[in-house]
């Protein structure tokens, strides 16, 4: 086919068509044919479809039925086969009058461009030489190329367009808004309305500054000052209120960091009693009142103790022949030592009774 391929198609174009579709689709040998232990194996041979494309350089309408059918049978053909097929249904596009069969024959195209075997860089070519502006434009936004749809509109004169870009693709790429802004400013028209557009939105996201935005407007001749009057009240009253705000913030911190190193001079120039914590109806010890109540618990401790020594000399000394003998025994264990007593209060409350309630109070 590759040899007599061209003459087959210029005498047969219809039969050689057909054997096309059906050596790169579903082709079998013949069963008394050289490829018969191929058969036999379950294997099918089918040929590449983009190299019989030449085949068919002067018969335009069977390349395009020998396409769509490769599409349809094959959904993944080479992308030859879809790059070649997109750049036929553009032609009928371009050439075609009637607008239901040129509405029918875009949205053809537009398929092919959403299928991933169609090569982004041929396809933007083909669209841009065919003035296919519904492919253009869906690209660049397959792409990401924002600012390739705006310079579209820009190129076009489509001022609605311009606007509308920026603010579908703005989040993106907040430049736009100022190139915008730039585009509208050098034109000698009257764009006064989209140059309050752009404004607005610039002003709302504050996306250039005040003399950047100036600086711009200067080269339009028809941009007088009542198209930046509202841009600059608004923004001057913004700036204004903002300075209060800090200022106010600056007051109040002061305030705060006087507070502060005031308490941090008395921290280290004199004691801080917190009286916040009652410790003495919790578990928790007191950290200022553990030291002396341990010091108050040993001294009844060792009052009982001498309660009960006093007890037993006293018994013993009455019982026994020799009481010098007694007392000298006694002054050995250091019985007659000096003793602390904790008294009650004149009210009667006992000597623990009386310690809980000066921690409690102290705590």
């Amino acid at each position: 086919m590759k040899r007599y391929g061209k003459t087959l198609m210029h005498h047969v174009p219809d039969g050689t068509t057909l054997l096309l579709k059906a050596l790169c689709t579903d082709y079998q040998p013949s069963r008394d044919s050289t490829d018969r232990d191929s058969l036999d194996k379950g294997t099918t041979n089918k040929a590449n479809s983009e190299e019989f494309i030449p085949i068919f350089a002067n018969n335009p309408r069977e390349l395009r039925a020998f396409l769509e059918h490769m599409i349809q049978v094959e959904p993944m053909s080479p992308a030859g086969v879809y790059d070649t097929l997109l750049e036929l249904r553009l032609q009928d596009w371009a050439h075609e009058q009637d607008s239901e069969k040129k509405k029918i024959l875009q949205e053809a195209a537009l398929f092919l461009l959403t299928r991933d075997n169609t090569v982004f860089d041929k396809a933007l070519v083909l669209c841009q030489m065919h003035n296919f502006k519904e492919g253009v434009l869906y690209l660049y936004e397959k792409g990401k190329l924002y600012q390739q749809i705006m310079h579209y509109h820009m190129q076009n004169e489509e001022y609605g367009k311009v606007v509308e870009a920026c603010k579908r693709y703005g989040n993106q790429e907040a430049c736009l808004w100022e190139q915008a802004l730039g585009y509208f400013a050098r034109k000698e028209e009257d764009c006064k309305a989209y140059i309050s557009e752009v404004l607005e939105h610039i002003d709302q996201n504050n996306l250039m500054p005040p003399l950047l935005v100036v600086q711009t407007l200067a080269h339009n001749s028809t941009a007088t000052l009542s198209v930046i009057k509202d841009y600059l009240i608004n923004k001057l009253q913004r700036e204004s209120q903002q300075i209060d705000d800090d200022e106010r913030k600056i007051r109040q911190y002061r305030e705060e960091t006087a507070q502060l190193r005031s308490e941090i001079q008395e921290l280290r120039t004199s004691a801080k009693i917190f009286q916040k914590t009652n410790y003495a109806e919790s578990d928790a010890e007191c950290p200022t009142c553990t030291p002396e109540n341990r010091k108050v618990m040993d001294m009844l401790r060792a009052q009982d103790q001498k309660r009960d020594l006093h007890d037993h000399f006293t018994r013993q000394l009455r019982c026994s022949n020799d009481g010098f003998s007694v007392v000298a025994d006694y002054f050995g264990r250091g019985v007659f030592n000096k003793l602390t007593l904790i008294t009650d209060p004149p009210g009667g409350t006992t000597g623990r009774g009386s310690w809980r309630r000066t921690c409690r109070e102290t705590c």
